[in-house]
């Protein structure tokens, strides 16, 4: 068994999808499926039940999802080893906005459980990039928000948000249980500079051209509702004060939070960072 094939395994049980596995891997589904049943015909059995909605694992599949886990921690940590006695033991990671996140506490946990050598480096940003230095080589990986132009990046989901708007406490919209986005048409929204990337400022901005104050980090937007009575989307989930209000939005795509990293970049601590972060933002 390869090891890239277990990796191949380990990703369409986890998605439960043969779709959804080959666009985690970037691949197309076609070699996806036909280095499963090549897996299937070494193993001498099923590994998975199909169907059209999708696949869930057989009983022979359950055993092999545990030993594929951990023989592919076991690799990366045979990698992370040889990366360190090399000298290739920094490891730089962005995190856009504020680090409150529980992942980020998880999988910082978790991350110096098994990787207590490595020396983690972290470079906050603001929201103007939300590659977090990414391009500009100022990062190895990077713990951020889609969607941003992934041209050369590779990402993985790590957990989606439902979406919301925030407001003043005192805003006549405050009291609704939940809201549309042309309901807030008539708003100024908080913008982002110009040479923002294109499609986070679009997203941010529910879609659609708006005018309002121009900001770089979360403070500056809640100072811009508080002082302003401007308006604009955030995650669901955190916690405001109480001179604030944020009302779920029924038609806003959720917010998804991604890991991302240069594409073909083959450094093995980055590999075993994003296997540890998927574990830690599913629980």
């Amino acid at each position: 068994m390869e090891l890239r094939t277990l990796r191949y395994f380990v990703a369409v049980a986890e998605e439960c999808h043969f779709g959804r596995g080959a666009a985690r891997l970037h691949m197309s589904q076609p070699p996806l499926s036909r280095a499963i049943k090549r897996l299937e015909a070494d193993v001498g059995a099923l590994l998975f039940v199909r169907s059209p909605s999708g696949v869930t694992l057989t009983p022979v599949g359950t055993v092999l999802l545990d030993e594929a886990r951990a023989l592919l921690a076991h690799a990366d940590r045979v990698g992370v080893r040889v990366s360190a006695a090399a000298g290739v033991a920094t490891l730089t990671v962005g995190i856009l906005g504020d680090s409150t996140d529980p992942g980020v506490s998880r999988l910082a946990a978790a991350y110096r459980r098994t990787h207590p050598g490595i020396d983690i480096r972290i470079r906050a940003t603001d929201l103007t990039d939300p590659t977090c230095g990414l391009r500009g080589g100022l990062v190895d990986v990077a713990l951020t928000r889609a969607p941003f132009d992934e041209t050369a990046l590779t990402t993985r989901v790590l957990r989606t948000d439902p979406v919301g708007v925030v407001l003043r406490a005192d805003d006549p919209l405050a009291r609704r249980d939940s809201l549309r986005l042309a309901e807030l048409n008539d708003r100024r929204w908080f913008q982002f500079p110009q040479d923002t990337d294109p499609l986070w400022q679009s997203y941010w901005n529910g879609g659609r051209p708006r005018e309002g104050s121009v900001v770089r980090a979360v403070q500056e937007c809640l100072q811009a509702v508080l002082w302003n009575g401007t308006v604009g989307l955030t995650p669901l989930g955190y916690d405001f004060p109480a001179e604030l209000a944020v009302v779920p939005l029924v038609d806003m795509a959720p917010s998804r939070v991604v890991a991302v990293w240069k594409e073909g970049d083959t450094n093995p601590l980055i590999r075993s960072f994003v296997e540890i972060a998927m574990a830690a933002y599913r629980r």
